[in-house]
Order: C-alpha cells, then sequence, then structure tokens
C-alpha cells in the first residue's frame, strides 16, 4: 500500500483517475497551440487558427498569454509567431533530469571525431524516437536532428536499434501504431520483413537506416543498456550515402558499438547482451 504521506506531497487522493474531471480543458488547448506551434515551425495568426480549426481570436488570446511568460515570441516585420526561449529553458529541464545527455556529449564528440560523421543520441518516447544531442560533422553535407525532433521508429537507426532489443508484444504494439508508414522506396513497410531486419540488427549489435527515412542519407545506430540490461537510448552515426557507403558500413559499425558500450557503462549499466 502506498503511503498516504508521501502521495500527499505530489498528488491528491484521486491521483490514479484520468478522467475529464483531472484535466483543466483551458489549459490543455493552451497546451494544443504551444504543440502545434512548435511543430509549425511558426505561422501567422491565421496559419495557427486553420491548423487548429480554432478562431482567431481565441488563438490570439493563447499566443498572447504564452508570449507575456516568454513561451511565445511575435516578429512584428512578419507578422509571424514562434516558440519562444522560456520553453526551450523549460524543455532544457528535461534534459537536466538523467545524467544520460550530459554523459553522453564526450562520448558522442568522440564519436564525431573517429568517423567524421555526425553522431546522434535518442530515445523512444511514445512509440517515436525522440532525439536528445547531437554533435555535428564539419562536413558540408550532414545530417540535422536537432535536440527535440521527433522521427519515426521504423525509419530510424536509433529506433530500429531500440526497437530490436524490445521484446516481441511490445515491438508489434509500436510496428502495429507506426502503420510503417513509407517514406521513400526504400522504407520496409512489410511487417515480417520489418522485423526480420530487427532480428538481424539484434544478432550483429548495430541497426542501420538506409535512406528509409530520406533519400541519400544513412544512419547506423547501436543501443544504450541501463542497469536491468534494458535498452534505454540509442548512438548513431549519420551522413550522406556518398560517404557512408556499403563498403564502409562494417567499419563504421564498430565504433559506434563502442561507443555506445562507453555510454552503458557511464551511467551505470550492464554492458551490450549477447546477440
Amino acid at each position: 500500500m502506498e503511503d498516504d504521506s508521501k502521495r500527499g506531497r505530489g498528488r491528491p487522493k484521486s491521483w490514479d483517475d484520468k478522467g475529464q474531471q483531472n484535466t483543466i480543458k483551458s489549459l490543455d488547448r493552451a497546451l494544443e497551440v504551444l504543440i502545434a506551434l512548435g511543430d509549425m515551425g511558426g505561422g501567422t495568426l491565421s496559419e495557427i487558427a486553420g491548423q487548429l480549426n480554432q478562431s482567431p481570436a481565441t488563438i490570439y488570446r493563447v499566443l498572447h498569454t504564452f508570449q507575456r511568460r516568454g513561451f511565445a515570441d511575435f516578429d512584428d516585420d512578419t507578422q509571424v509567431w514562434h516558440i519562444g526561449p522560456t520553453a526551450f529553458l523549460t524543455g532544457a529541464h528535461f534534459l537536466r533530469r538523467t545524467s544520460l545527455v550530459e554523459r553522453a556529449r564526450p562520448v558522442m564528440r568522440d564519436l564525431m571525431e573517429a568517423t567524421g560523421e555526425t553522431a546522434n543520441l535518442g530515445i523512444e518516447r511514445d512509440g517515436q524516437v525522440l532525439f536528445l544531442g547531437q554533435v555535428e560533422t564539419q562536413a558540408t553535407i550532414r545530417a540535422f536532428f536537432p535536440p527535440g525532433t521527433s522521427s519515426a521508429m521504423h525509419a530510424s537507426g536509433i529506433g530500429k536499434a531500440l526497437l530490436s532489443r524490445m521484446d516481441d508484444a511490445r515491438q508489434r504494439q509500436v510496428l502495429a501504431a507506426s502503420k510503417l508508414e513509407q517514406f521513400t522506396p526504400y522504407t520496409l513497410t512489410d511487417p515480417e520483413a520489418m522485423i526480420a531486419d530487427l532480428n538481424a540488427a539484434k544478432e550483429r549489435g548495430y541497426a542501420i537506416d538506409g535512406e528509409e527515412k530520406n533519400i541519400g542519407m544513412r544512419c547506423i545506430a547501436a543501443p544504450v543498456f541501463n542497469v536491468f540490461g534494458e535498452a534505454v537510448a540509442g548512438i548513431s552515426v549519420s551522413g550522406p550515402t556518398t560517404r557512408i557507403t556499403d563498403a564502409r558500413i562494417t567499419a563504421l559499425a564498430e565504433p559506434v558499438m563502442q561507443a555506445a558500450d562507453r555510454l552503458t557503462r557511464a551511467i551505470g549499466g550492464k554492458g551490450r547482451p549477447a546477440g
């Protein structure tokens, strides 16, 4: 039985009731505006209102409130609303909840220098890959996944590295929810073909995104494990197929797996289980 004194400090007795009565509807609608603004990368009042099928007057009141708190910015010249600095600072608190991001920075930097390609860190969040960090290569053509970006797991190197370590039920659940959306001619959209690809990734210790999300871009990723041996993150290198050729995949995979092992140890994980 849960200690009532502990429960009272963070939530009321009805904390486990996720019904409508425990939702502040106006706040929920306001957060929809903020999320949409971020997804759109900015927009005019009419664009945002149209996206959410709400009246411009309602959207303006929400945006003005966010602006006063720094969660939204307004450009007078272009009449475009953008995410504000307070939203970034608030999001940064999420990254500080764990030492994962902090401990990954030197690992990613070394991986980028060893391979000459951009290094990435991501976790699974609501059935998608959420990118937490990136160290960019200095090469002119490079992949770009800014922190906070989400991507489909089945068409991502990190996503497939994490999927490959899930149990069968969870794996199929995530794949079913994604509906295996096709992004390029190389995206795996057949469930059995995808599962075969994930099994191969588990066996060899790394996953490959071969132009499955973006034509001309390739990614090699390996999972990072916690103290229980669970895959909690993925680390990868990504770049153009002109540099990450078929012939280089094996050579690049080794430093990626070494980086994943190093980060696993840094967060107190068990190390890479056998494939």
